[in-house]
């Protein structure tokens, strides 16, 4: 089990985030920045840091609502309207790369929904990531520009998701072309959220252990 901490923003001041690391061999482990669902940082996320700690990573899950947790949607929606997505990037985000690539480590995202548009917008803004890894996420068009991401990224997207839509992922992989980075892209047959075991209603196991080893590979080749 992992515990809170402090760490440094680049604009000089400190974010909590839950830190997951390694019985064993964390001095030199790699490390993976997790990102958060709309529903904040709750005790399913934390719970993706202590699987990848169990792995062999150091992983930190920014806490990007300052304590705020809920499972109501219509809260949640709010809770994610409100976020400066500029910011949590450049700040919260890049931070929690800064920290755990400490002594030249290499250091991956992988982020959930909300957290997943967000490791799009890190592979492009935040200059010292080596890796990202994207679950069913695209970010506003203002605050992204997909044609210009630097990191290499592996999307895993829903085929029934009435936010990332067929179509929408479509436009997306087009962008991300244009890029000109490494990138793999896989279609599940599943809903929007289909990796959160702890939503029964849209939760796919065989697409969830498929994702997850399928990032485990994409992290492991990259860092």
């Amino acid at each position: 089990m992992g515990h809170m901490v402090q760490y440094a923003c680049p604009g000089g001041g400190e974010a909590p985030g839950y830190l997951s690391v390694p019985d064993a061999g964390a001095e030199q482990a790699p490390g993976v920045v997790v990102l958060q669902e709309w529903w904040g940082l709750n005790d399913q996320i934390c719970g993706v840091a202590d699987r990848l700690s169990g792995a062999g990573y150091r992983a930190l899950v920014p806490d990007l609502f300052r304590g705020r947790v809920t499972s109501d949607p219509d809260e949640a929606h709010h809770m994610m309207s409100g976020l400066d997505w500029r910011g949590a990037t450049s700040e919260d985000l890049r931070g929690a790369v800064q920290f755990l690539k400490d002594n030249g480590r290499k250091v991956a995202v992988m982020g959930f929904c909300m957290g997943g548009a967000l490791s799009v917008m890190a592979a492009e803004q935040v200059p010292e990531l080596d890796v990202a890894v994207c679950f069913y996420g695209i970010p506003p068009a203002e605050v992204a520009d997909p044609t210009k991401l630097r990191a290499p990224i592996l999307f895993h997207f829903a085929q029934h998701d009435d936010w990332c839509t067929p179509d929408a992922v479509h436009a997306l992989e087009g962008q991300v072309i244009d890029s000109g980075v490494g990138f793999e892209i896989y279609r599940y047959d599943a809903q929007h959220g289909f990796f959160n075991e702890e939503r029964p209603a849209v939760y796919e196991p065989v697409a969830a252990r498929k994702a997850w080893r399928r990032s485990l590979q994409w992290i492991q080749h990259h860092i």
